[in-house]
């Protein structure tokens, strides 16, 4: 057995009494973005700058969340990387806009936690689990959309 065979399961298990679905679909991203734009605005030591410009905490959780898809599924890794480039891409775009790159990142992370509460009936102790299993919910995702069209993963 796999580890995308115990994961996915366990998290589709808690997930079966979702009070508002499509609430709670908007929230997983939400938390992402939130949280991958507060590690990209994190101060970096200045050996990550002389590796690269775009090296920093966010870039850095990103590449070993790729890593860590392929790992668990490889047609998973497949489809999940073009949303790993575009939160890098949003976080490019938000980090040369001028805008306020923590407020906004926060702002994400407080409406997509309220959303998973929305989701999940105000249950907190079902917010803190999807909390820890933040990467895992883009995975769940795509998994039930493989699901419906028949793609193994």
């Amino acid at each position: 057995m796999t580890e995308i065979d115990e994961w996915l399961p366990r998290y589709e298990q808690s997930h079966q009494d979702l009070h508002k679905p499509v609430v709670y679909w908007a929230a997983v991203p939400m938390v992402v973005v939130g949280m991958t734009g507060l590690l990209w605005a994190l101060p970096i030591p200045a050996e990550f700058f002389e590796i690269s410009p775009l090296l920093n905490w966010g870039s850095a959780f990103l590449m070993v969340t790729a890593i860590y898809y392929f790992i668990i599924s490889l047609s998973l890794a497949i489809g999940l990387l073009p949303f790993l480039l575009g939160l890098a891409a949003i976080q490019l775009w938000q980090d040369n806009s001028g805008y306020p790159v923590v407020a906004i990142s926060a702002g994400l992370l407080i409406a997509g936690v309220v959303g998973l509460a929305l989701g999940r009936n105000g249950s907190p102790r079902a917010v803190a689990e999807d909390l820890q299993l933040m990467m895992l919910g883009p995975a769940w995702l795509l998994s039930v959309i493989y699901k419906r069209f028949g793609i193994p993963f």
